[in-house]
């Protein structure tokens, strides 16, 4: 983000100014109203309608996006041709901008995602960490290169049990289980995964969000995996100092690694509210023997949630620093994802802090809009189909819901 952009955001934490959220004008089907939002959300502007008519124009005729075009000056040579990762966060938007894949405006081209994304996955080995043979896209090489494995199990997760059919929705749960296998599989002690690229914390914070997505959806997530994932995430935020840690993985940018953070603590906490109720109900009928590893689950859900707090007033803090919100220094894909990830969690919470937040944030990114309705990015991730699908996700992010199930699976 500019001097200019970042300037807006930051006075508006300051003010804490901005308007409340309103009913939306449009129907919303009754799968989509069962994953209500916290709070109503502003109906969809003409901006956001805009970005997503740019995004619905560019699908390609086997159903996945490509890149689209850079910033003038940055080319990579890499074609238009589909990849996972765009495609994903091209289909994340048209979700939460209402649509499902039987109903809404863009309900064929999410049918035609979906399906891309699963013959993807469908192709790909069983061991390995990866999901695709498209190797060297430009997103890979900012944030990892195992970012289409952790966007696709975002995507699947959202649309499990979704589909117009038996069959649809049994390709779909086939092709996420396969994923959070290889997911599994490859997750180190640390909690971490195989994370080359010049940022890679945005990937683990992808990978948090899949696995808590897809357990909220109520696909089989190893409760090992999420413990190491979540253990990771708050071993980036310093109790004592209320500052989140920097790392390799983040490219020096205080921005990127603090965000993944949060958003990886605030997905743990929505996964862990959906198991608390039965924790606490198992609690009082369980034997002795059970009861320890009983009370040290909720303690786990205690701590993450005491440390979310402090990490949530910290991000608020350095949200009122105008050279933290600007990241590298100009608009790129990494910052859009970034304020996503911020965006979800301030939305968690609500009040003064998430109302200026969004007003700030919508403020600038309508600002910055291209004429044809699309984002740019002007260093690293420029593609037009991540930084258009990652300005949509904030312009709605008071549209954000979790995937429900009756009860988190775990195993």
């Amino acid at each position: 983000m500019g001097t200019k952009s970042s300037a807006v955001v930051a006075a508006g934490l300051l003010a804490l100014t901005g308007s409340t959220g309103i009913l939306a004008d449009e129907v919303l089907s009754p799968q989509v109203q069962a994953q209500a939002p916290r709070i109503d959300p502003k109906p969809l502007s003409a901006n956001v309608q805009r970005g997503l008519a740019y995004l619905a124009e560019r699908q390609l005729p086997g159903g996945g996006w490509g890149q689209g075009d850079e910033s003038a000056n940055i080319r990579s040579g890499e074609g238009n041709g589909a990849n996972v990762a765009d495609t994903c966060m091209a289909a994340l938007a048209l979700l939460r901008a209402g649509s499902i894949p039987t109903a809404g405006a863009h309900a064929q081209n999410l049918c035609r995602a979906v399906s891309y994304v699963c013959s993807e996955v469908e192709a790909a080995d069983r061991d390995s960490l990866f999901v695709t043979s498209v190797r060297g896209t430009r997103v890979q090489g900012k944030i990892g290169n195992a970012i289409d494995t952790f966007l696709a199990a975002n995507l699947l997760a959202e649309v499990r049990n979704r589909m117009a059919d038996d069959a649809a929705n049994a390709r779909v749960t086939a092709a996420l289980d396969k994923v959070l296998d290889k997911i599994e599989r490859n997750q180190r002690a640390d909690g971490t995964w195989e994370g080359e690229g010049w940022a890679p914390v945005l990937s683990q914070g992808m990978a948090a969000r899949a696995v808590n997505r897809a357990a909220q959806s109520g696909a089989e997530v190893p409760a090992s995996v999420r413990a190491r994932t979540e253990a990771n995430a708050r071993g980036a935020f310093d109790e004592a100092s209320g500052r989140f840690a920097g790392g390799p993985g983040d490219a020096g940018v205080g921005l990127y690694g603090s965000s993944a953070s949060l958003g990886a603590m605030q997905e743990s906490e929505n996964t862990n509210r959906k198991r608390e109720d039965d924790l606490r109900a198992r609690l009082a009928e369980a034997p002795s023997a059970e009861q320890a590893e009983i009370q040290g689950e909720l303690g786990r859900i205690e701590g993450n949630r005491r440390e979310l707090r402090q990490a949530r007033a910290s991000m608020v803090e350095q949200l009122k620093d105008e050279r933290f919100v600007q990241g590298f220094g100009s608009n790129g894909g990494e910052e859009f994802l970034s304020y996503v990830q911020i965006g979800e969690s301030l939305l968690a919470a609500g009040g003064e802090e998430w109302r200026a937040w969004d007003a700030s944030m919508t403020a600038n990114l309508e600002r910055v809009q291209n004429e044809d309705g699309s984002w740019t990015g002007h260093h690293c991730i420029t593609g037009r189909t991540f930084c258009t699908s990652t300005a949509l996700l904030v312009l709605m992010v008071d549209r954000t819901t979790e995937p429900l199930s009756d009860a988190v699976r775990r195993r």
